[in-house]
């Protein structure tokens, strides 16, 4: 069962947790983590321990990539992945019209099914990665093993 004080979106978040046998619970903070930077002073961590989703639109498809909070997205890189000629960051409309959740929140998980995960490998050197949970103030921990598992993300290179 649900944390009834949460918000509606991390509810969605933490019920996807669970349906998935993921360890970790959704915390909802006082401060924000919209940012990676946010959310590594709110949660006394290091920048590199934020899994940061980001969403992009290759051929007007969305798909969600997580990567370090301390990397940057190779767009060429996430382009030939996704074997499309370009990609494109979506405005704020978009990002909620093809996650369900606010820029500042997107989390990998609880995502419609028509939306693709990607993780990049970077992650695999951290140990515990706190991940967005569907607002700019949850998060939850997880690892890179668990995430690939619980979002079936296809791992790859896409940091600069």
């Amino acid at each position: 069962m649900s944390d009834t004080s949460l918000h509606p979106n991390a509810v969605r978040v933490q019920d996807a947790l669970i349906r998935a046998g993921a360890r970790g619970a959704v915390r909802q903070l006082a401060d924000s983590t919209a940012t990676s930077g946010d959310a590594a002073l709110a949660l006394g961590v290091e920048v590199a321990q934020i899994g940061k989703s980001l969403v992009f639109l290759g051929d007007d498809r969305a798909v969600v990539i997580v990567l370090s909070g301390a990397d940057r997205l190779d767009t060429a890189a996430l382009a030939a992945f996704l074997e499309v000629a370009k990609v494109r960051r979506p405005d704020a409309q978009e990002v909620r019209s093809s996650t369900g959740y606010p820029i500042g929140g997107v989390s990998p998980v609880g995502l419609p099914p028509d939306v693709p995960v990607l993780i990049d490998d970077g992650l695999a050197d951290l140990g515990v990665i706190w991940v967005a949970a569907g607002t700019p103030n949850a998060v939850f921990p997880t690892t890179y093993e668990e995430l690939v598992r619980i979002t079936s993300g296809r791992p790859g290179r896409f940091r600069v």
